[in-house]
């Protein structure tokens, strides 16, 4: 079964950086494109970084273009997003995705930034 596993999320200041790491397991990884996505208090949740298969191509939300990098190492079956720059607005609970099925969404990482 697909297993995503998010972690190094926290409390952060403006304008600081933070390095999300997504552990994929039960799928092999390298043939999925990868996302992901974030919810924040009172919105729905939205799609902020997407990565193809074998690194081919990146996109991003105009929310975090410049600021975040989508990235993935297909050797160990894990995915990040490194964050600089860090606003307010930032904050919510961030979430990897993948379209392989049966998707069902984990507990995700909790990024809070302080003004």
């Amino acid at each position: 079964q697909v297993q995503l596993v998010e972690s190094g999320g926290g409390l952060v200041q403006l304008g600081g950086s933070l390095r999300l790491s997504c552990a994929a397991s039960g799928f092999t990884f390298s043939r999925w494109a990868m996302d992901w996505y974030r919810q924040a208090p009172g919105k729905e949740r939205e799609l902020v970084a997407t990565i193809t298969s074998f690194n081919i191509a990146t996109n991003y939300a105009d929310s975090v273009k410049g600021r975040f990098t989508i990235s993935r190492d297909n050797a160990h079956n894990t995915l990040y997003l490194q964050m600089n720059s860090l606003q307010p607005e930032d904050t919510a609970i961030y979430y990897c995705h993948t379209l392989r099925q049966p998707f069902y969404w984990g507990q995700g990482t909790q990024v809070t930034v302080s003004s």
